[in-house]
């Protein structure tokens, strides 16, 4: 199996600040604060947290799913 990625580079849509953040491998991050302007960031409608919407790696229980082919278990 392919190793999961446990960070990922979020880039914010409001000022494109980009900052590396550690992924928890059995939790949603459903809420960021951006380092740059402030501004709290949310997912975007159809994913399950912040990483999935903003990141560059999307978060490990998305990416196991990827990997294996079953249904994703993050947040749903």
């Amino acid at each position: 199996m392919t190793a999961v990625t446990r960070r990922s580079t979020i880039t914010c849509p409001r000022c494109g600040h980009a900052a590396v953040e550690s992924m928890p491998v059995d939790a949603c991050r459903y809420l960021y604060e951006c380092k740059g302007c402030g501004a709290l960031l949310k997912p975007l409608e159809g994913d399950c947290c912040v990483f999935c919407s903003y990141g560059d790696q999307p978060c490990p229980p998305v990416q196991v799913a990827r990997i294996t082919g079953e249904p994703t278990g993050c947040c749903f």
